[in-house]
């Protein structure tokens, strides 16, 4: 298979309509009609398509091309382990004549070990994919032009949305998003707050009770006020809980004085490729930090100790 249908291939399998929707689909997975040599294949293409994006620093295919490869790889481990193991540690073919460990391309138990320990657990898999996603983008950023820097930068644009996996672990942490005080219709395809405030509404003229996901615009003066109206908010006991997401900006009096009412604090591993409306990932020239406010920091180190340096107050 060309490079091209290789990429055509990883572009079906990914969703860049919308962010999540690629993680949406590998859940509906039928491994009764799973095709391990099939899958394989898949990775070997997935592999060249991605040696050939990275050589030409193409963030797009490179992007699509591990997407597809990681989410292979998972397929096959959990066809692996859905086989039984026999005493020699490698699968019980009963159905796949011919297919065994160390043949015909098929991986070994340790390399199918690696990818089980990095992939198989759902969560694992989603922080996975974000630091590739990461690393990815790095690799790709001597050739990203000017438009492409100021999506990252303090000065760019700020309609740029969180991966949905990221979304995820903040609604299991506060059990649930009361509030998202600076978003806008398409971002609550992914947040799905109870209620929400658009740039036109103004979140900073209202209130903010209840459990708060914020993400604000990175712009100044915009970040700075977002961030002094949450912790009066959640100082004054409006806010009960929240999460907050920014750049790791700690030069910034802003960033201090989150960081002094925080009652813990993630530094990510990696960058985090946020997303426009059409799924394209943006190209951070920094890491980002995520903050959470609350009594329950114990819940927030244990869903987000995997995206990066966890650092707890007190």
């Amino acid at each position: 298979m060309s490079l091209d249908a290789a990429t055509a291939s990883a572009s079906s399998r990914v969703s860049a309509g919308s962010p999540g929707g690629f993680l949406s689909q590998r859940h509906s997975t039928d491994l009764s009609k799973y095709n391990p040599e099939k899958g394989l294949k898949t990775v070997a293409i997935a592999e060249v398509a991605e040696r050939h994006a990275r050589r030409a620093k193409d963030a797009t295919r490179l992007l699509k091309a591990v997407e597809l490869k990681l989410t292979e790889q998972r397929k096959f481990v959990l066809w692996w382990d859905g086989q039984g193991l026999n005493k020699a540690g490698s699968p019980i073919l009963t159905d796949r004549k011919g297919l065994m460990a160390g043949r015909d391309g098929i991986p070994d138990s340790v390399t199918v070990h690696r990818w089980r320990m990095r992939l198989k657990d759902e969560r694992k898999f989603d922080l996975t994919l974000s630091d590739a996603q990461a690393r990815c983008v790095k690799v790709c950023e001597a050739r990203q032009g000017q438009s492409d820097y100021a999506k990252a930068t303090n000065t760019g644009e700020t309609e740029w949305y969180t991966p949905a996996k990221y979304i995820k672990l903040a609604r299991v942490v506060l059990g649930g998003i009361d509030l998202d005080p600076a978003s806008t219709q398409y971002g609550q395809r992914v947040v799905k707050a109870a209620k929400f405030y658009s740039k036109d509404e103004d979140g900073l003229a209202h209130s903010w009770p209840g459990r708060v996901w914020l993400n604000p615009p990175y712009t100044q003066p915009d970040i700075a006020q977002f961030v002094t109206k949450l912790l009066k908010e959640y100082t004054a006991k409006r806010t009960r809980a929240a999460i907050l997401l920014t750049h790791n900006s700690t030069d910034t009096t802003w960033f201090h004085q989150a960081a002094n009412v925080c009652a813990a604090l993630c530094f990510t591993r990696g960058r985090i490729a946020f997303l426009d409306r059409h799924g394209e990932p943006a190209s951070p020239t920094q890491g980002q930090a995520f903050f959470y406010f609350g009594n329950k920091p114990q819940v927030f180190r244990k869903h987000f100790e995997l995206v990066g340096l966890l650092v707890r107050r007190g």
